[in-house]
């Protein structure tokens, strides 16, 4: 079932500019007209708006806004990322999930998004507030065995770069606060999780969370984080379909990641920098004592590069940083 309703809604995509009959997607899908019109009436139930005309066939005419399955796959331009959605109205952690599908053999490439996580956790299992219908919380699976584990956490900054990009691409100006957090106008939009199954030398798998705030008004914050986050609709004043805005984050993160395994996080490097907050300016350094030092930028094993107050360069892989 989910298979056919995959391919009719490719076919539709494939068509949207015209008419497709009933008859063709009965031949292509090898189904009856009667089954095509069933699944026609799921698609609507899902939040399509689909118009039928006799004698000329279906079309779509939007999607909708809502997280589902369905609307995710429709218009998902990846070649292998998402080839297996898992989506879920509710759970605890898209991370659980995720990581009980990888112990039980999901291949590379497969995605867990829910509406709604009960219990969703950010690095050093900090609360992550993630209320239905407002924003992405998703999680991937993936297995690159050609990569060493010592370079896995360079995975996280893939993925920031991969979800700046998008935001750029929407008009606005992101930064990435190092490790793991994209940051507007010194408040948190997004932020990255990446946790590994490893033996010593080889990477089992790794599943990569993204937490992303897009639909919430003020008041959807929980009071604890009000003043520190915020959200794409609070900064454009827009309401962004979150289907679109994954098939965005897909398609982005499916083409670094490529390059990140064929070349290196340094062929990524300098467009990290390019987002880096705080860049050139001075921080404090909690690591042997806490000290003021300048951030100058990354280094291609994705340790932060900074300078002290003497000009000795440094490299912090796990220090606290005290941003402000």
């Amino acid at each position: 079932m989910e298979g056919t309703r995959k391919q009719l809604i490719e076919l539709l995509f494939s068509h949207q500019s015209d008419y497709v009959s009933g008859q063709f997607l009965s031949e292509q899908l090898n189904i009856s007209r009667s089954a095509i019109w069933k699944h026609m009436n799921e698609l609507k139930k899902s939040g399509y708006e689909i118009e039928a005309v006799t004698n000329k066939g279906y079309r779509i005419i939007n999607v909708p806004n809502a997280l589902s399955e369905d609307a995710l796959r429709w218009g998902l331009k990846t070649d292998w990322l998402g080839s297996r959605i898992s989506f879920h109205q509710s759970v605890q952690s898209t991370q659980m999930v995720a990581h009980e599908l990888a112990r039980a053999g999901a291949s590379h490439g497969t995605i867990v998004l829910a509406n709604e996580q009960t219990n969703g956790k950010g690095r050093m299992k900090r609360y992550w507030d993630s209320k239905s219908g407002l924003g992405l919380w998703l999680s991937m699976i993936l297995r690159p065995h050609e990569l060493e584990p010592k370079n896995a956490t360079q995975i996280t900054l893939v993925a920031a770069v991969a979800v700046a990009d998008v935001m750029k691409q929407l008009g606005i100006d992101i930064k990435i606060k190092w490790p793991n957090d994209l940051f507007i106008n010194d408040r948190k939009l997004a932020g990255i999780l990446t946790e590994m199954q490893a033996e010593q030398d080889q990477i089992d798998y790794i599943v990569l969370g993204i937490g992303l705030n897009v639909n919430h008004g003020l008041d959807d914050f929980d009071q604890s984080i009000k003043q520190q986050a915020t959200s794409l609709h609070l900064e454009t004043g827009t309401i962004h379909n979150l289907n679109e805005l994954f098939q965005q984050v897909a398609l982005s993160f499916e083409q670094l990641y490529e390059r990140f395994i064929e070349q290196g996080f340094l062929s990524i490097k300098s467009e990290w920098e390019g987002y880096a907050y705080k860049l050139g300016e001075w921080i404090n350094v909690r690591a042997q004592g806490e000290w003021p030092a300048k951030l100058v930028g990354i280094h291609e094993d994705g340790a932060l590069k900074v300078i002290d107050q003497q000009g000795n360069e440094h490299l912090l892989y796990s220090a606290e940083i005290l941003w402000s």
